[in-house]
């Protein structure tokens, strides 16, 4: 019986080369992508302008460039293009953690009411004043993430018993919660602002990156940095996962710590994305089902390829959104949910002819 690898072998050699060829791909896809984002837009950068301006910033490489050219690579466009990043890994994340745990294709934030909760606590704080000045919109958001998943579980538990395992209950109770969050949501907004700030709100709502700045960078990629390196570390947990919670348990996984840990993470990072676009839906249902289809269902791969593959989705939509109209920014969520409709119908086919998938 073998315990290792054999002397001379250079096995691990090959491993860590794959590994590492596999992550500069990864890069420069991911690096390609965010260029393209910050060069198309209603007024073409040219990419070698883009270049020049990352050159001058990034290593003071001193090329003669116009100060407004400048300032909208550097402002504008690339927070926008990191943001979108940063909110499409997070959201494909959370994805892929509530298609694991509740073991259900059409689990996802925002079907789930998660997103919907979030908005209401980040409207309770920035348009009600809920915690006077105490509390942060991302605070409020994660509140009301963690406030409408509880009681999308707990209806679930009620309505058909057995909490997270009665996963087809719980999708149904989601769709309830959510349209319960936006109610509340539109309440608050009609009672407390104008009505040209409840038309920003409610665009926002939507999905909107035209307000990010470098703070909301800095925010939304250490989150989702921090949310992938929780998902990695727990992959073997989420793989025992696919065959239910009672077979998890037999395998020795601590079930009730990693959902507790999973769900935290993935209320978090989509209450943070929340807090700086707005609710983006259909991200974490499509991508999860993309990578699946890419790399399969082991969780040490589909993790980092559904994050990879949720960056540059989200990217793509922002560019869309910026020039599917001339002379008019559509809401990022109105992309994403026409995208996302049609793979929603896709899948409930599939499921009710018995596939799996």
């Amino acid at each position: 019986m073998s315990c290792g690898p054999a002397p001379g072998s250079n096995r691990p050699l090959r491993l860590a080369w794959r590994i590492g060829v596999r992550t500069a791909l990864a890069v420069a896809l991911l690096l390609v992508a965010v260029v393209l984002g910050i060069a198309i837009g209603e007024t073409p950068i040219p990419v070698r302008m883009v270049y020049e301006v990352l050159a001058n910033k990034l290593a003071g490489a001193g090329h003669d460039i116009d100060p407004i050219n400048q300032g909208i690579v550097w402002n504008y466009r690339l927070p926008r293009a990191l943001v979108a990043a940063s909110c499409g890994a997070g959201l494909a994340l959370s994805g892929v953690v509530l298609q694991s745990l509740l073991r259900n294709a059409l689990a996802e934030p925002y079907l789930l009411g998660i997103s919907a909760g979030a908005s209401t606590g980040a409207v309770l704080v920035s348009v009600a004043g809920l915690g006077a000045g105490a509390l942060s919109m991302t605070t409020g958001a994660f509140v009301g993430a963690l406030c409408a998943f509880a009681l999308v579980a707990l209806l679930a538990h009620a309505a058909g018993g057995g909490g997270l395992r009665n996963s087809g209950q719980i999708v149904l109770a989601g769709i309830a919660g959510s349209q319960l969050f936006n109610a509340l949501t539109s309440l608050i907004i009609t009672k407390s602002g104008s009505a040209e700030q409840a038309r920003g709100i409610m665009f926002w709502l939507l999905g909107n990156l035209s307000g990010v700045r470098w703070p909301d960078t800095a925010l939304a990629a250490g989150v989702a940095c921090a949310a992938l390196i929780v998902c990695l570390w727990h992959t073997r947990a989420l793989d025992a996962f696919i065959f239910g919670t009672e077979s998890a348990l037999a395998m020795g996984v601590p079930v009730r710590r990693v959902q507790l840990v999973m769900l935290l993470t993935a209320a978090l990072a989509t209450a943070v994305m929340v807090s700086i676009v707005g609710a983006i839906g259909f991200v974490g249902l499509v991508i999860p089902h993309a990578a699946r289809f890419l790399v399969g269902v082991r969780h040490q791969r589909l993790l980092p390829v559904s994050a990879l593959i949720g960056a540059v989705f989200l990217i793509a939509a922002d560019v869309v959104s910026r020039t599917l109209i001339a002379g008019q920014v559509l809401p990022i969520g109105v992309i994403t949910a026409l995208v996302g409709a049609p793979v929603f119908a896709a899948i409930l086919l599939r499921a009710g002819r018995g596939r799996p998938s």
